[in-house]
């Protein structure tokens, strides 16, 4: 008789142990579209590949394994064990629908960023953020000037560029005319990072979780900006407090030349514009931010071609070789690792949902605990766990909570990421790109932090009380 191969053999002892192991409380009743597995193998198999992965992402510097890798890995397992489960009960379609619904709320995540990170490595390379750095070096502010602009400057771009990026730029500042200063460097970079956060919460456009709230339609885009007070409040009050640290020179900054490539102007003009083009597209054709943003980009290949073209012709008329420009260049570089590990938090997150876990959570945080302090204590653990799934997981437990609640955690998630320097993507970037910022400086720095993550909850109580 033909003996079976090893593999073969695995494979059903796999099946065996992984679909056949009895259940504690599971009832074979197929009769229901979505079975209850949290009381079984497949539900514990989910929850500790998520806990692996998660760890695993956590620990990138540590095991030198790119966060997205754990992510995408452990969830497409997750998955191809629930869809082999349920097609075993004659319900693949139910689970096959469940994965497809989450892929979409991805790549509507996908296109916006992809298209947003478009944008931003364009303008850099068109030398549009290297002309910012030259012109405030060029000022020649004291340290403490600069300590207020850099952070102003990272809460205003942060509503609308992605809040790692404005970290990076304003990092890149506060180096150079620091050179001679490390504590400024530390603290400075501290405020950026801060303020980053409190900026990227104000509006959809500069943060995750708060474009998920805005992409579920939970609140409208104009009733972010009721959390302007509030995240003022959390980027001022640490603020005021580090400044009496920063050092009163003033740096010696010898004088450059702002120099922009072709078409930098009309591309800053091209993404106000498409940014103007996704809000009002969905405030009053309903459509999906993705939309928006895709017609921007759109907007943005033709001017290349537009760019291309005329750069071509000088490049004929001059004996001086001229560098094109390549709009899928910048379509390549964007931060793959991030949009991917995004898809294995996403996709990990639903099938957690989907097999009942985030339910019973739901029911424990928003029904048995006191709803503001549920949000608060989510709030407070998203210095260690990325904000973007944290709400992408509260999104799934579809919670009843009022406007305020929803404007509360917004709030939380949104600047409960600066209370540690690994909390958020502008602090992790900052730790390393610059040495002089690490997490010990950070954490000693805490306090104040966290009094104005409180104050900026009641500032929230009191600005927006109508909304609860």
């Amino acid at each position: 008789m033909k003996k079976i191969p090893r593999l073969t053999n695995a494979c059903y002892f796999f099946s065996f142990v992984l679909f056949f192991l009895p259940s504690l409380v599971f009832a074979q009743d197929t009769s229901n579209l979505q079975l209850d597995l949290t009381h079984h193998v497949v539900g514990y198999l989910a929850a500790a590949l998520t806990i692996i992965a998660y760890i695993a992402a956590m620990s990138e510097d540590v095991i030198a394994l790119k966060k997205s890798k754990p992510m995408v890995f452990s969830a497409a397992l997750v998955w191809f064990a629930i869809c082999i489960y349920y097609a075993m009960h004659g319900q693949a379609k139910v689970a096959s629908l469940a994965f497809e619904s989450n892929l979409l709320a991805y790549i509507e995540l996908l296109l916006f960023i992809l298209v947003s990170m478009t944008y931003l490595n364009t303008m850099t390379e068109r030398g549009i953020f290297d002309g910012l750095r030259i012109l405030l070096l060029n000022k020649q502010y004291s340290y403490r000037q600069l300590f207020w602009i850099t952070g102003g400057l990272a809460f205003v771009l942060s509503m609308v560029i992605n809040g790692l990026t404005v970290a990076l730029l304003m990092g890149a500042i506060v180096v150079a005319v620091g050179k001679d200063q490390p504590k400024f460097i530390a603290i400075a970079c501290l405020n950026v990072v801060i303020a980053a956060n409190a900026g990227g919460t104000v509006s959809p456009l500069g943060g995750i979780s708060t474009l998920f709230v805005w992409q579920h339609k939970i609140l409208h885009f104009s009733e972010f900006f009721a959390l302007m007070i509030p995240c003022v409040i959390n980027f001022l009050v640490p603020a005021s407090m580090m400044y009496f640290s920063v050092p009163k020179e003033t740096p010696n900054v010898t004088q450059q030349k702002i120099w922009l490539k072709r078409g930098s102007k009309r591309i800053i003009f091209l993404f106000v514009l498409t940014l103007a083009i996704t809000v009002s597209s969905n405030v009053l054709l309903e459509l999906p931010p993705a939309a928006g943003m895709m017609a921007g980009l759109g907007l943005l290949q033709m001017f290349s071609y537009f760019l291309v073209k005329s750069e071509k012709e000088e490049f004929q008329n001059t004996a001086n070789e001229v560098e094109t420009f390549d709009i899928f260049k910048s379509i390549g570089d964007i931060d793959w690792d991030t949009l991917l590990f995004f898809y294995g938090a996403m996709m990990i997150i639903g099938a957690v949902g989907f097999v009942g876990y985030l339910d019973t959570i739901a029911h424990f945080l928003f029904a048995e605990m006191n709803v503001t302090v549920a949000n608060i204590m989510i709030g407070l653990s998203s210095a260690f766990v990325d904000n973007g799934t944290l709400m992408f997981a509260v999104l799934s437990m579809h919670p009843d909570i009022s406007d305020g609640q929803w404007l509360l955690l917004t709030l939380t998630l949104g600047v409960g990421g600066s209370l540690l320097s690994i909390g958020s993507a502008p602090g992790v970037g900052l730790l390393g790109q610059v040495k002089e910022y690490t997490f010990g400086f950070h954490l000693r720095w805490m306090p104040a932090i966290l009094l104005g993550y409180f104050l900026s909850i009641a500032a929230h109580f009191w600005v927006n009380a109508v909304n609860f």
